[in-house]
């Protein structure tokens, strides 16, 4: 995944204009929390490619292409390995780290080890980066400290020790919800190709199913399934409304999430499939 030289400076430098970031580059918590923030605002979350069968490469070119040099976004994988290439990239210590995600599911439920997020390393204190969770994902890091509430420019977030594990949670209007759990093993580029082409493969994989997008604003977050569109205020109530046909959707994507849909791959035929059951793709976890 590490790429040096000119196309190093070149990705680098076009990943900072897709998320408009033009601050320092040094290797510090600062520089670290304002590209965490900028990322979800400008690269949204969203599963098109699984959807419309085309394939999910994790090769840091085609991340690039995809995610940066058009209008579209990714899942886990693409979200947390660019970020991953961009900090290394600017001197900091990362860790690829796999997680169980236990989204809508019980906190000991042992699921696949399918969500990918980092460890990063500044001056000795370690901290957790995650860029790819979909409607819940981090807008900035946390330390990895447990049993203490930390608050990032949208949500409050807190790290619980379970076991040998951490279990990361987030509070939903007062109520704490488990993300996903996750232990601090070391994990490499095959063990995410595998994870990666399971959920971008398998029949019942919610991401093959049905559609997912996510993308963060300064005062809300923006969440589309299947066909509903809801948006999570801050400091106000949710408002969500149903999705009442493809030329909506097609608009949604484009004017909220930023999302270019690919084109040549029946996008309007398996979006009206979604439309008239929606059911049948409900995600019961996002990652």
């Amino acid at each position: 995944m590490k790429v040096t030289g000119t196309n190093s400076t070149e990705y680098l430098d076009a990943y900072f204009r897709r998320i408009h970031y033009e601050g320092d580059r040094s290797p510090s918590l600062s520089t670290l929390r304002s590209i965490h923030s900028l990322h979800p605002r400008h690269i949204p979350f969203e599963n098109l490619n699984p959807l419309l069968r085309i394939p999910v490469k994790l090769d840091l070119s085609f991340i690039v292409e995809k995610l940066v040099l058009t209008r579209r976004g990714g899942y886990c994988f693409e979200q947390n390995l660019i970020l991953k290439f961009v900090l290394e990239s600017l001197g900091f210590n990362v860790r690829g780290l796999g997680a169980r995600v236990i989204w809508n599911a019980p906190v000991d439920a042992i699921t696949a080890r399918s969500h990918m997020l980092l460890l990063v390393e500044i001056n000795s204190v370690r901290y957790i980066a995650d860029v790819g969770f979909g409607g819940a994902t981090l807008t900035g890091p946390l330390e990895l400290k447990t049993d203490v509430i930390q608050q990032t420019p949208h949500e409050s977030y807190r790290l619980v020790s379970m076991n040998e594990e951490y279990r990361l949670e987030v509070d939903l209007r007062g109520a704490w919800k488990a993300l996903y759990r996750f232990n601090l093993q070391e994990q490499f580029p095959i063990d995410y190709e595998v994870s990666n082409w399971y959920v971008a493969n398998y029949p019942e994989s919610h991401f093959v199913t049905g559609l997912i997008a996510a993308r963060v604003d300064e005062d809300c977050r923006h969440t589309l399934r299947n066909n509903e569109y809801s948006v999570h205020y801050l400091h106000a109530e949710t408002e969500k409304r149903p999705v009442t046909d493809v030329d909506d959707l097609e608009k949604l994507l484009a004017d909220v999430f930023h999302i270019t849909i690919p084109e040549g791959h029946n996008a309007r035929s398996v979006f009206q499939r979604i439309l008239n059951n929606p059911a049948s793709g409900e995600p019961q976890r996002t990652q």
